[in-house]
């Protein structure tokens, strides 16, 4: 069989300067969008790639295969839009403004945002679920409490990211189960590890942001002008926490996200019928460009006016410019060279778990997806960690650590766009409030450094160990 043609070192090394220079260049010098940019530097990846003796067919077919793997994520998407968009008009998200306004008070707002957050994705498995139903519902309250949204988008995006990495009914956690042939479980009990102390100092940091903002007093007018408001526009009552109940219950039966989400849509819909007296077209229009409607009062518009297939169209054209932009990368074999560079400068099985660590980190922010990087990179270094005389459940936590934890903070990557649509703030904006997932990669990093709560491999891993770290 013919060897697979791969780039040389210094191929590789000016294939990832030209991809980081462009990305910086177009995001901070000229402005432009994430994925105008990403495409801008994929197609000059393909060129320079040809250029080095690679074939365009087989560079388009892996930009294809990359793409085509992205159709359930992107149909996902879709129906995070109509289902915001539905919950609008049916009530669901105004109800429970309205009782997060009533019930939650905005110096602790904070910090119950970040642990409801967490017990919904822990007990749902998924994080999207979390901020497209609770997550963009405390959005609307934190309007409403006069928080800062950024503040409130970070601390959505710690709770969500927490159950993300830690649920064993998470798309991830089965991942990254299969990438190092563990049991799920004893990945999610590894995990907690790095993760548990990152989530309780992240709360701490959102309690002293709630006790020290000093707009936590809500204005006695604006308060009840946007409860008046709500009231007047939407019949309120508790039937309408019917879809949110009907998507939870199902999840946690462990049915499919997508058939979850379109039973979701498809209750809204009929409760928007039913109770707010809304027409089929309206209820349609919603589910295409999402709940549009005015209340009269600016401010509860802004928290209303959301969702819609058009919502996510900016985000299914990220995917699709991560795919060109991360094709060209793996084609050439960019991974491999950095892999065997990495196998030839170690001795030591600390310093090779910290050499996957940040491996890992730079082909996530190459890819923005960690359903290419944990299946693609994971199989790949898995043996290593025996060799070294580390047991595999090491590999899962670096691979939690830098892929989930890390993707709520990359703009480019598949769960960054979602997030910053989905909340409407930008992950520049939220990155410094979303203390989880860099706090994570601290200690995660920190434990590899010290060999504290490093794991050596048990008799069933070990295989001729090298020299212990």
């Amino acid at each position: 069989m013919e060897e697979k043609k791969r780039v040389t070192k210094a191929q590789a090394f000016l294939l990832l300067a030209v991809a980081v220079v462009m990305v910086f260049v177009g995001l901070k010098v000229i402005e432009a969008s994430t994925p105008v940019v990403l495409s801008a530097s994929g197609v000059v990846l393909v060129v320079i790639a040809v250029l080095m003796g690679f074939d365009y067919a087989t560079l388009q077919a892996d930009i294809i295969k990359v793409i085509t793997a992205m159709l359930v994520p992107v149909l996902i998407l879709l129906a995070v839009g109509a289902l915001v968009g539905t919950w609008m008009i049916c009530g669901t998200v105004p109800y429970l403004i309205d009782l997060g306004m009533r019930l939650i008070s905005p110096n602790i707002f904070l910090v119950v945002v970040c642990v409801v957050c967490a017990i919904m994705s822990v007990a749902s498995g998924t994080s999207w679920g979390t901020v497209s139903t609770v997550g963009v519902a405390f959005m609307g309250v934190s309007v409403g409490l006069n928080v800062p949204l950024a503040y409130t988008a970070g601390a959505v995006v710690s709770g969500a990211i927490f159950g993300d990495k830690l649920s064993p009914l998470s798309d991830s956690t089965v991942l990254t189960s299969a990438a190092c042939n563990l049991d799920i479980v004893r990945i999610c009990k590894f995990a907690m590890k790095s993760t548990v102390p990152a989530f309780l100092i992240s709360l701490v940091i959102y309690l002293v942001l709630g006790l020290n903002h000093e707009g936590s007093v809500v204005e006695g007018g604006d308060y009840t002008l946007i409860l008046e408001t709500l009231g007047s526009a939407f019949r309120l009552n508790p039937a309408l926490l019917l879809p949110p109940v009907v998507v939870f219950a199902l999840i946690l039966l462990k049915k499919p996200t997508l058939p979850c989400f379109v039973a979701g849509i498809v209750t809204a819909a009929v409760l928007a019928i039913l109770v707010q007296g809304r027409s089929i077209p309206e209820v349609a229009a919603a589910i295409e460009g999402g709940f549009t409607d005015s209340t009269g009062e600016a401010i509860v518009d802004s928290m209303v006016q959301r969702g819609g297939f058009n919502s996510m169209l900016s985000t299914v054209a990220l995917l699709i410019a991560s795919g060109i932009f991360g094709a060209p990368l793996r084609t050439t074999g960019v991974v491999d060279v950095l892999l065997d560079m990495m196998v030839q400068a170690t001795k030591n099985g600390r310093v090779m778990a910290c050499y996957v660590f940040f491996i890992h980190t730079i082909f996530f922010l190459i890819t923005g997806s960690f359903y290419v990087t944990c299946t693609v990179l994971g199989p790949m270094v898995a043996p290593l960690f025996p060799k070294y005389g580390l047991s595999k459940v090491n590999l899962g936590r670096i691979l939690l650590d830098t892929g989930v934890g890390f993707s709520p903070i990359v703009p480019w990557a598949m769960m960054g766009g979602f997030i910053s649509n989905t909340l409407g703030v930008a992950v520049t904006d939220y990155f410094l409030f979303a203390t989880l997932p860099y706090l994570n990669m601290i200690i995660s990093l920190l434990y590899l450094i010290t060999g504290f709560t490093v794991v050596p491999a048990g008799p069933d891993e070990a295989e001729q160990p090298r020299e212990q770290s």
